[in-house]
């Protein structure tokens, strides 16, 4: 088959250090060390926020191609397939066995090369239990992909989304960020 590699020798290389490092010295951490997990993963280029929290058992394709933001939980046996750039704001969840891919392949190239298409999931949102994030998608604040459902367009803000292709369903709400946004807002005259 023609078509080459999609990525350089150096990369490859990488992501086989990176593998490695991970199964030896992450993969068996005890759960509570997320700090220890947050600097393997920014010694291999991640952007992690403050108290992110990665479980062990996660599995991250590329580190550098990986922003995470401020509070953010990554359960366990999630996956970020992130050939593609993935992006994660802050207070957000992926829930045990989430994944998230941010790569394709071109089916109509007779070669099927590979397609990246970067992830941004703003903030507040959450990705529930075995859900499925696409390529390209932009989940908008506060969205959720409730359990298994398989998400493949850009989602509204505070949006709840289920099935397969997911639907929005419903509106979230939560009182406390909505009495934040009253003292906020500026008073009338």
């Amino acid at each position: 088959m023609e078509g080459g590699p999609a990525f350089s020798l150096s990369n490859r290389l990488t992501r086989f250090f990176w593998r490695v490092i991970w199964l030896l010295l992450a993969r068996f951490s005890p759960p509570p060390f997320h700090g220890w997990r947050r600097f393997l993963l920014r010694l291999f280029g991640a952007s992690i926020g403050r108290n992110a929290q990665v479980w062990p058992s996660v599995r991250i394709w590329l580190p550098s191609n990986l922003s995470i933001g401020e509070n953010v939980m990554i359960g366990p046996g999630a996956e970020l397939y992130n050939q593609g750039r993935i992006s994660i704001g802050n207070y957000c969840v992926v829930s045990q066995r989430a994944y998230v891919c941010a790569s394709s392949h071109d089916i109509s190239d007779p070669h099927f090369q590979l397609v990246l298409r970067p992830i941004v999931i703003t903030d507040r949102c959450w990705i529930a239990a075995e859900a499925f994030v696409g390529p390209g998608v932009v989940m908008a604040e506060g969205s959720v992909a409730s359990a298994r459902a398989a998400i493949f367009t850009d989602t509204e803000a505070w949006g709840v989304y289920r099935g397969n292709p997911a639907i929005l369903v419903k509106k979230r709400r939560i009182p406390q960020l909505e009495n934040q946004a009253d003292v906020r807002k500026p008073a009338r005259n």
